[in-house]
Parts: C-alpha cells; sequence; structure tokens
C-alpha cells in the first residue's frame, strides 16, 4: 500500500512537470515568456577596426521581437548583401537572443570608376562603400579586375610614390601607367617562361628606377612584355 501511494505521488509530480514545461514551451513559441523575445544581438567579427552599427541594422530585428518568428535564412541573406561582409552566420540562442558571426572583407586596393574610388579585396571583390577621395598610399585600378589582384597589388606597392593606376588589358595582362604620364606594359603572366611574370616585370622595373630614375625621363612608353627584351619609346 506504502510502494502504491509513493508510485502515484511520483507519477503526479511527474504530470505536472510535463504540464508545466509543455506550457512554457507552447508559451514560448507563442511569443509569451522571457526567452521569447530577442533582447539583443551578439555580433562577432575577424576584425576590430570595422564599424558594426550597419551590421546590426542590417538583421532588420529589433529588440522584442519574437525570436521564434526569426527567419534566419532571410536574415542571412540580407547581411550578405551589406558592404564588407563576405560570410555570415546566424544562429537562435536558447535564452532567445541571436548570435551574428562574420568575416568581412579587406579593402588592399581601390577601383577608380565614375569618379569614385571603390574598395577592393584581393580577390577582386568591389565594396559598395565609395569615397570621392583616394586614401594616401592605395593601389589603384581601373576597368575591368580579375579575381586575384593580392600579388599585382604587392608589386605595385613598391613604385606607390609613380604610379597612377593599374589597368587589366584584353583581361590577359596589366599596364601601369604613372603620374608622369609612362604607360608601362607589362607581360602575360606564363608560368612556363620566368620573363612573363607581371610581378617581376614591376621588381625589374623598381631596380631600374632606382638606378636611372627611368621614370622621372620624357618618355611615353615601356614595354616590358618580354623582360629580356626592354624597349623604351
Amino acid at each position: 500500500m506504502k510502494r502504491n501511494l509513493w508510485f502515484w505521488l511520483y507519477f503526479i509530480v511527474a504530470i505536472l512537470l510535463a504540464i508545466y514545461f509543455a506550457t512554457r514551451i507552447i508559451m514560448t513559441f507563442m511569443g509569451y515568456g522571457p526567452i521569447a523575445k530577442v533582447k539583443n544581438i551578439h555580433i562577432s567579427a575577424d576584425t576590430e577596426t570595422q564599424d558594426l552599427t550597419t551590421i546590426a541594422a542590417a538583421t532588420g530585428i529589433s529588440s522584442g521581437t519574437n525570436t521564434h518568428s526569426v527567419n534566419l535564412e532571410l536574415v542571412n541573406a540580407r547581411l550578405l548583401t551589406t558592404p564588407w561582409v563576405r560570410e555570415s552566420a546566424v544562429r537562435r540562442l536558447p535564452n532567445g537572443n541571436l548570435s551574428v558571426k562574420i568575416h568581412l572583407y579587406r579593402a588592399v586596393a581601390a577601383l577608380n570608376e565614375g569618379g569614385y574610388y571603390y574598395p577592393l579585396s584581393a580577390d577582386g571583390k568591389k565594396i559598395q562603400k565609395p569615397s570621392e577621395d583616394k586614401t594616401p598610399g592605395t593601389v589603384v585600378f581601373r576597368g575591368n579586375v580579375p579575381k586575384d589582384i593580392g600579388d599585382i597589388t604587392k608589386a605595385a606597392t613598391n613604385l606607390i610614390q609613380d604610379l597612377d593606376y593599374l589597368e587589366f588589358i584584353d583581361n590577359r595582362r596589366w599596364n601601369l601607367v604613372t603620374t608622369g604620364g609612362i604607360t608601362v606594359m607589362l607581360p602575360e603572366k606564363e608560368v612556363a617562361d620566368q620573363n612573363k611574370d607581371p610581378v617581376a616585370a614591376i621588381a625589374s622595373l623598381v631596380v631600374l628606377n632606382n638606378k636611372y630614375n627611368i621614370l622621372k625621363k620624357d618618355i611615353k612608353v615601356i614595354d616590358m612584355r618580354d623582360t629580356a627584351r626592354i624597349l623604351i619609346k
């Protein structure tokens, strides 16, 4: 009899707990209770230099929003249309809040287009945050830009005092134009031929300029498409 009494007591407690937690879950999904609301959004980025205010605004979520009414895929899609955002991941936390983790593009150069300077990442991505002024010490490109500008940008930095802009010709090779109006025709890259490497050509140009100050001369074209035979016009 005593055993049966304890059994029924535990059974009733279990039923009451089940009803309690089921009610809490239902109320949470219906938008009631503290964990049903978004109180804050925690945003983390892979850089500390970027202002995350625009990222928070792009989520489109305000404090007090029903956490289960938030479409995480839609929020993520909005974030990916935000300037500087390369990758993003949004997840819902057990307390009802949201966590946003983003990876940002890093500008290595600028694209001069329509009188504005657009930041460029190393993979040639144009960031839709143009400026009317060029940041000092920035390598500038014009026209079409390939998907990998990291190496050519690093090489061109060594001529930054004389560099006006770089232009990709026929989607094959680069022209480097100096502030003095000299067009340097760089070679199309060929792995099998060391004389056909635009980065190596720029390195040779740096040496020539250091020795002979060639970029200050009264010339129009330096043809380096074959660095074994440099032509000056």
